[in-house]
């Protein structure tokens, strides 16, 4: 394969990354807390030898996660939690801490809050968060400081990663990040509200379009490179 077939090929590979990243933010437009994914395509440049032109080469292995706000939903429900603003939940994980905006929490058995999953929430200052089994008029104020019968129980953490570009996605609506996370002054919780996904039907549908017809083009250039190739090995042969 020569040069353009290289170049094109490293395109088109990070067209396809894209466009099943897309696919994936799609599936996810009703998953609440979750948070889209974008492509993030860089160029390579290399200088050949001989006078000839330089050699470009694109590649789409990078991606960010859009920290843009998802809408409000309001349930009404008592450990129903939304952040508004910068910031996530802390949760304990098997694997290490991580960080989450789906706040759909739940008292365990044990009387510890924690996710749909059985992942415990932690509070301010990195702890399980205990809600009694007696406890009544359940509140929470907007600093995350949780109370019960008007007496504090905990405050909930609203966390964010020390380097904005650390943050990696772990499966669903989990996050993790490589340094430990920072606590995020005035945080601000909502109580009786989850927040939905920030994923953008309308333009991720349009973003796939686009991205479709850039793959179906290069695919185009790709076959008339080969035809090329194939009619100059054939004159060569004769």
């Amino acid at each position: 394969m020569d040069n353009a077939g290289y170049t094109s090929l490293t395109r088109q590979s990070g067209l396809m990354r894209e466009m099943q990243m897309i696919a994936h933010n799609i599936a996810n437009a009703s998953t609440g807390g979750f948070r889209s994914k974008g492509m993030v395509f860089s160029e390579f440049v290399k200088k050949l030898d001989g006078g000839a032109p330089s050699l470009s080469m694109a590649s789409g292995n990078a991606h960010f996660t859009s920290d843009l706000q998802g809408g409000m939903e309001q349930t009404g429900g008592s450990f129903d939690f939304a952040i508004e603003g910068p910031g996530y939940f802390l949760v304990e994980t098997p694997d290490g801490e991580a960080l989450t905006r789906a706040g759909n929490f739940t008292p365990s058995a044990e009387g510890e809050l924690v996710t749909p999953d059985g992942l415990r929430v932690l509070d301010a200052g990195g702890a399980p968060i205990f809600i009694p089994p007696d406890a009544t008029g359940l509140a929470v104020a907007s600093d995350g400081t949780v109370s019960a019968d008007g007496r504090p129980l905990a405050r909930i953490g609203v966390w964010q990663p020390s380097d904005p570009n650390d943050l990696s996605r772990r499966e669903g609506v989990l996050f993790d990040v490589t340094a430990p996370p920072i606590p995020v002054e005035n945080g601000v919780i909502l109580q009786g509200f989850l927040e939905k996904s920030n994923v953008d039907p309308i333009y991720q549908i349009a973003r796939m379009i686009q991205v479709q017809r850039a793959y179906e083009l290069g695919q185009s250039f790709l076959e008339k490179e080969d035809g090329r190739i194939r009619n100059v090995l054939s004159t060569l042969s004769r």
